[in-house]
């Protein structure tokens, strides 16, 4: 939570599911959002974007920082335009021209074949232009002194990539990926693999870890909002709105206050289905979020992972019998 202006401003805990525009990066789009939001401290970004993408960048609020790991870990969705035939030094249209290949021969059949060893767990190399840490230095700071580092593959999963356009040069892709993976790396081995090249034109972000497009914001929609007193709060989702695909599980009130203290609760024999370390949402019986806690079979307990202190009911609470 920020520091406050005043000792009754009310702390600001939550996500906001911002869609980045182009041309800016996704520090730029954070100060934007914390000049707006007249929040310093404890404001964070979900996974950075390249300042060629535009997307879903989600942001958070005070406690919600401590769930921001559940977020970046979540699956993400991209829609791609790869420019095949040319290679750059960024992977993307902002870099200078490597190399030159001849696309007039490649078929959809070609590009189909070529993809399948895309998909699955695989290893990707990042690109020089990346954020990345190499003995303390950025590979982008790096790259940009003219210093060309060797990178450790890295595994990946991509879940799916599907063709939507192909009309060369250009090629769009609808890819579904996991934790690091760069969809520069994949345009980049992808031309490499059809041996002419290739880079990323255009980039969209369209869902990362719960988040989507189609219920995003602006930054201008928050300015607006923001012209009124605690309008851009409208936009703010509730701590729980990350794990609302999570089971949930209400607990009475001497639980409650042992959760509180981070302590583990008993089961209590209410037969709740629950695997072996299976990740819960817990809440009390006002439906204020409690903890992410895991069920402990061994010990038929309730084990607190991560500890919240929520003043306000939950519209994501369960009507649930108590454990």
């Amino acid at each position: 939570m920020a520091k406050p202006k005043h000792n009754d401003q009310p702390s600001i805990d939550g996500f906001v599911n911002l869609y980045k525009p182009p041309g800016i990066t996704s520090m730029d789009a954070l100060r934007r959002v914390k000049r707006i939001a007249g929040q310093r401290h404890k404001v964070g970004h979900g996974g950075t974007m390249d300042p060629l993408a535009r997307g879903i960048l989600p942001v958070c609020f005070g406690q919600a920082t401590r769930l921001m790991d559940h977020v970046v870990a979540g699956r993400k969705r991209y829609l791609v335009e790869i420019t095949l035939g040319v290679a750059t030094t960024t992977y993307d249209a902002e870099g200078q021209t490597t190399s030159t290949g001849d696309v007039t021969g490649l078929t959809s059949e070609m590009v189909e074949m070529a993809l399948q060893s895309f998909i699955g767990l695989i290893q990707q190399t990042p690109p020089m232009y990346s954020a990345i840490k190499i003995q303390g230095q950025r590979l982008y700071k790096l790259a940009r002194a003219g210093i060309e580092v060797e990178r450790e593959t890295r595994p990946v999963e991509i879940f799916s990539i599907r063709v939507g356009d192909f009309s060369p040069p250009s090629l769009v892709l609808d890819v579904e990926s996991g934790r690091g993976a760069y969809i520069r790396s994949l345009a980049h081995d992808l031309g490499a693999t059809l041996g002419c090249g290739g880079h990323v034109a255009d980039l969209v972000r369209l869902s990362s870890g719960g988040f989507h497009a189609d219920e995003s914001v602006t930054l201008e929609d928050l300015e607006e909002a923001a012209a009124q007193p605690g309008g851009w709060l409208h936009y703010l989702h509730p701590i729980d709105w990350v794990l609302r695909d999570l089971k949930s599980v209400t607990v009475g009130r001497q639980a409650e206050q042992y959760l509180r203290h981070g302590q583990s609760v008993s089961l209590g024999g209410t037969g709740v289905d629950a695997g072996y370390l299976e990740p819960f949402r817990a809440y009390n019986s006002d439906g204020q979020f409690l903890a992410l806690v895991r069920f402990d079979r061994a010990a038929n307990a309730w084990r607190p992972v991560k500890v919240f202190q929520v003043d306000s009911p939950s519209p994501y609470a369960p009507v649930a019998p108590q454990a």
